[in-house]
């Protein structure tokens, strides 16, 4: 009988130890954004409303000790902290504490600076909400940051792509887009306007052109390193940009997630041109039925969105989003693991 009791208590500690998966947020450093933060707790989940989304998480639960390995993820444009739940609960339920830093000038809030202009800046933000979660009296004591993982999906991945060595320019945007606008107008515009077929679009490309030739002539190499982040995940990145030759041997095992039918980032310009260049990327997954929108887990709601954007981002039909996505967490969340965990 005692036995048997024992054994009931050694299972309810198991069940208590993974009851829930908690979400705070934290300030950033002066001048950034806030930081959400999804971690190990005991608490037990409740459906929770935050922005269009109700997701069963612990609300200001108090932290758990994980595996003591912290994961820094860095939205895509016009993002939140809340398109990335699924992966980040796959993390936390394998022991990770998991950050989202609100990315200044491109984010849900505020677009104002998407494209360069945001993508010069992301990277130190991701340094600096290391930072910050350093400085926190709740987190700081459960986590070593000597090793630290990072997922960037879209601008994101740009993100990942410049935190594992490679270089970039806004100059070569310019150059990308002079070369190949007709192919990758959305990569190349965003969500202004797009090409549909009709008498108007070589205007659309000269005023493109132009407006890029001024805002983006910029030959600097821009490049960052962190020697704390050990392990990156670039998912679907922006990358044209990029001086490939930079990327041929990562500072860092880079894995790269990638999906066939990509009407935002044409994938010949961006991921398949990283893994063409890349001698040491590991392919994490491959999706060659879904689009630019199947990383977004859980997807915005689509009349949330304007109708260029739900249109990019939408799943193409055939697409099973259910059977498909949480495989694809796992398989980062592998990752993960084998590169920073003993």
């Amino acid at each position: 009988m005692k036995k048997y009791l024992f054994t009931c208590l050694l299972a309810l500690a198991a069940v208590c130890a993974q009851a829930g998966v908690g979400i705070s947020e934290i300030p950033g450093l002066p001048g950034d954004g806030p930081i959400t933060l999804y971690y190990p707790t005991t608490a037990s989940d409740h459906p929770q409303r935050f922005g269009p989304f109700t997701l069963h998480l612990a609300r200001q639960a108090a932290p758990a000790r994980g595996n003591s390995r912290l994961i820094v993820i860095s939205h895509g444009s016009g993002g939140s902290p809340w398109v990335h739940a699924d992966l980040a609960r796959a993390l936390v339920e394998a022991g990770f504490v998991v950050a989202l830093p609100e990315h200044r000038g491109d984010n849900y809030k505020d677009a104002a600076d998407r494209g360069p202009e945001s993508w010069k800046r992301r990277p130190a933000e991701v340094s600096r909400a290391i930072d910050a979660v350093a400085q926190d009296p709740r987190f700081a004591p459960l986590l070593a940051l000597d090793k630290v993982g990072m997922y960037g999906m879209s601008a994101g991945g740009h993100t990942a792509l410049s935190l594992a060595g490679g270089r970039w320019s806004p100059a070569r945007f310019t150059q990308h887009c002079e070369a190949n606008i007709a192919d990758d107008f959305p990569s190349c515009v965003g969500l202004i306007t797009r090409l549909n077929g009709g008498i108007f679009d070589e205007l659309k490309i000269k005023v493109a052109l132009g407006v890029l030739r001024q805002r983006f002539d910029d030959a600097t190499w821009y490049t960052h390193d962190d020697p704390r982040i050990r392990a990156i995940v670039a998912g679907v990145p922006a990358a044209a940009d990029f001086d490939h030759s930079s990327l041929a041997t990562p500072r860092v095992p880079l894995g790269l997630v990638t999906v066939g039918q990509d009407k935002w980032l044409s994938p010949r310009f961006h991921s398949g041109a990283v893994l063409k260049a890349c001698k040491t990327c590991e392919l994490v997954a491959d999706l060659p039925s879904a689009g630019h929108g199947a990383l977004l887990s859980p997807p915005p709601p689509a009349d949330r969105l304007g109708e260029i954007a739900a249109d990019l981002l939408a799943d193409p039909s055939g697409f099973d989003r259910g059977a498909l996505m949480p495989q694809v967490d796992r398989q980062i969340v592998v990752f993960m693991k084998k590169h920073l965990l003993p």
